[in-house]
């Protein structure tokens, strides 16, 4: 019995369109809900939301099964953080902050099973193998997990063909907000120039046999996007949903 097929992987490799939200709740009970809305794919954030390994491990049990597909994001890219969350049944991960070719090679490797890689091979006692239910996980885990970088700096766009080259990254994430800060424009990444860098780089990771993916929670600049070939595209964060319409109703009802 091998590991069970990525979903998410499956489609990115058939060239689905899939559009995505992020899950910052950081609770099971709200990403369960979440899922009822049919995206296709749900962020458990552990960069930006008060995420920890049960808290995530918690939301991957209620996503078991559901149309929409995991993706874990991790604050960072160290090995043994992407082995506990690999352990608790995360097969698809997002890692922040990939500036260079290296850094993607090191995350590949992080995320498999020798010979490909480094990731510890303890599962047996882990959620990923069912509790040994799966015995042939570990032989045919390394073909289901799904790799997404997240290219967020000038560093990363200057050194964005090389980390397109590197074998085990299935899709790269551009993060508009940070890549605009680090080109002087805090919290504007609708200025012309940081637009022209964004189209660029999904223009390449879309010509290339990656997948290209970003966020955005204006209608008008996702459908941009799309356009400039993003694949898997994130169009709300579920914490800013409710903040918004619970601060519209009580503004009708005030204003009323």
């Amino acid at each position: 019995m091998p590991a069970p097929e990525n979903r998410f992987k499956s489609a990115l490799a058939r060239g689905d369109m899939l559009y995505g939200c992020w899950a910052g709740f950081a609770d099971a009970y709200a990403t369960e809900m979440l899922a009822t809305a049919g995206f296709d794919w749900l962020v458990i954030d552990g960069e930006h939301a008060p995420n920890d390994l049960p808290s995530i491990m918690r939301q991957l049990q209620v996503l078991e099964g559901r149309h929409s597909a995991p993706v874990v994001r991790l604050p960072m890219g160290e090995p043994w953080a992407i082995k506990q969350v690999l352990d608790a049944g995360a097969q698809t991960l997002l890692i922040p902050m990939v500036d260079s070719a290296d850094q993607a090679r090191a995350l590949v490797r992080a995320t498999r099973y020798p010979p490909e890689g480094i990731r510890g091979s303890g599962a047996a006692l882990a959620r990923a193998t069912q509790f040994s239910a799966i015995p042939d996980y570990i032989s045919t885990a390394n073909a289901q997990i799904c790799l997404l970088v997240q290219v967020e700096t000038r560093a990363g766009i200057d050194a964005l063909d090389d980390i397109l080259k590197v074998e085990g990254v299935d899709g790269v994430f551009i993060g508009p907000s940070d890549l605009a800060a680090d080109m002087g424009y805090l919290g504007d990444s609708d200025q012309p120039e940081v637009r022209a860098v964004i189209r660029d780089a999904l223009t390449r990771i879309a010509a290339s046999d990656k997948a290209a993916g970003i966020l955005s929670l204006d209608h008008d600049t996702a459908l941009s996007y799309r356009d400039w070939g993003a694949q898997f595209l994130a169009v709300g964060i579920d914490v800013v949903m409710l903040a918004q319409t619970a601060r519209a109703t009580m503004a009708r009802w005030r204003d009323g």
